[in-house]
């Protein structure tokens, strides 16, 4: 999973129950990450998926293509020997979360970011015991160490492949608060992209919106709701 796409080179992809759970088999033979392990994952619904992702590929394997098999590709490599860092990188988010950071101007703006996010900041104190403060500006302004802590402790409950689609979604969100609404169950990928890009969709209206920043708008889209799927399938018993 490079990247470069290659001609299809098998018959059928299947999911089958392995030690610690599914893995995915191209003409029998079972698949491996780039790195050399056996791709395995932990719920039949996942693996099922994977094996329909590889299915519909057509004379080539589009890399692409495959945003399940990616996922799970970089939760198997990289999560292990990475949750720590992982984590390390999800506090920082926690420490500046886009919906603490508030526009001052114009009235317009200020109210709809309101109403967009203060309910997801009482749903984080409520749901996850995370008080966090607002401001305007781009001034920092720190969060209590408790919220960091909440916040943290509801990552670290994660297990890797959750707490990789989970950090997959809070880089394109820029809010580990959505991120874990997301999570949770609180929001889905479509209504999370909505909320963390407020400022965007506002701008765009008054302004319109550049072929290139809408692409890549479209792109990240996706890829959260790719996100959300890798989430519920790795649920699904």
């Amino acid at each position: 999973m490079n990247g470069i796409s290659r001609p299809k080179f098998f018959r059928e992809a299947r999911a089958e129950p392995t030690v610690g759970g599914f893995r995915l088999l191209l003409d029998g033979k079972p698949v491996k990450t780039p790195k050399g392990r056996m791709l395995t994952v932990p719920t039949l619904a996942l693996a099922e998926a994977l094996a329909q992702e590889w299915n519909a590929l057509k004379a080539q394997i589009d890399p692409a293509a495959l945003p399940l098999t990616r996922l799970a590709n970089t939760t198997i490599d990289g999560m292990g020997q990475n949750r720590a860092l992982v984590l390390q990188d999800l506090v920082r988010y926690a420490g500046s979360d886009l919906i603490c950071y508030r526009s001052g101007e114009p009235p317009a703006l200020v109210a709809r970011e309101a109403a967009a996010w203060d309910p997801l900041l009482e749903w984080a104190g409520e749901t996850l015991d995370a008080k966090l403060v607002t401001t305007s500006g781009v001034m920092h302004r720190p969060q209590s160490e408790d919220a960091i802590d909440a916040l943290a402790a509801a990552a670290f409950r994660l297990n890797d492949f959750a707490l990789a689609a989970l950090h997959l979604a809070t880089g394109l969100t820029g809010s580990l608060v959505l991120a874990l609404a997301l999570v949770h169950g609180r929001l889905d990928a479509a209504e999370a992209w909505r909320l963390s890009t407020i400022d965007e969709t506002f701008q765009a209206e008054q302004w319109g919106m550049d072929a290139e920043a809408e692409a890549r708008a479209k792109r990240h889209a996706g890829q959260l709701a790719d996100a959300e799927r890798f989430l519920r399938l790795i649920a699904t018993r």
